[in-house]
């Protein structure tokens, strides 16, 4: 039995055990979980990653997620900036701090990897020095399948339960000006600069701003995905400045491709 298929048993108990999977946002993580998984496993691929790397982040990508059942069944939520919840810090508390990981992976070999990998994987930016190639490699493949399942999910999951606004939210507000420039210059979006329903979805569609591998980048251009989230609503206040944006964020896409 390799690595992840151990962690991904336990996991399975875990969740079963201590989170309602009939609510909405716990399934909706679970989904996303495994979606990771598939990502982070076709990214090693492309990268010709030998088995075992493939096996650590595919269990990186298993674990990545797990603050966010806890918030989700004590906030009823998965916004962050509302809340000043850190959900990676969490999840490293809950692995490391109680050593809930030996339950999931047997062995410690790989302790320094996932660690900083999961405490790593949201960051806006995070801070290479100090990490070894490994670790940061790992780190990199975490990042992008994370992001290239929010692409997916923002593309057909309820918009509530993945970010606790409405669709009126999004289609009847105005952008302001920091996360409109911050997009124009190829910046993704700090969580505390969105002020406004459609600062937060402008800034799910700026992760592709911040992907580390043209693999990633290509998957997100054979599903279409830029288009799917700039179509999925109506923006009755900002056409033109929407329209803007996708022009940019297409682009940017296309230049990473022939980079």
């Amino acid at each position: 039995m390799n690595m992840y298929t151990s962690a991904n048993k336990y996991f399975n108990n875990f969740i079963n055990t201590n989170f309602d999977i009939n609510d909405e946002k716990i399934s909706h993580k679970v989904k996303h979980t495994y979606q990771v998984v598939n990502n982070a496993k076709y990214i090693c691929k492309k990268l010709n990653l030998d088995e075992l790397n493939t096996d650590i982040a595919m269990v990186i990508a298993l674990l990545h997620d797990i603050g966010r059942f806890t918030q989700a069944k004590e906030m009823k939520n998965f916004r962050e900036d509302i809340t000043s919840f850190d959900h990676a810090a969490l999840g490293v508390k809950l692995l490391f701090d109680k050593n809930e990981i030996r339950n999931f992976v047997s062995s410690s070999e790989y302790d320094e990897i996932i660690k900083k990998a999961i405490a790593n994987h949201s960051k806006y930016i995070f801070d290479e020095s100090g990490l070894s190639d490994k670790e940061i490699l790992h780190c990199k493949i975490i990042r992008d399948a994370d992001k290239i399942d929010s692409f997916r999910g923002k593309s057909v999951d309820d918009i509530y339960t993945m970010a606790n606004i409405y669709s009126e939210d999004i289609e009847n507000s105005i952008i302001t000006d920091k996360v409109y420039n911050d997009f124009m210059n190829e910046k993704t979006i700090l969580s505390k600069d969105r002020k406004t329903g459609i600062d937060i979805w402008i800034s799910y569609i700026a992760f592709i701003f911040g992907l580390n591998f043209k693999c990633s980048y290509k998957l997100i251009k054979e599903k279409n995905y830029i288009n799917k989230l700039f179509d999925r609503f109506e923006y009755k206040l900002e056409t033109k400045k929407m329209n803007d944006l996708r022009i940019k964020a297409l682009n940017y896409l296309d230049q990473k491709l022939v980079s």
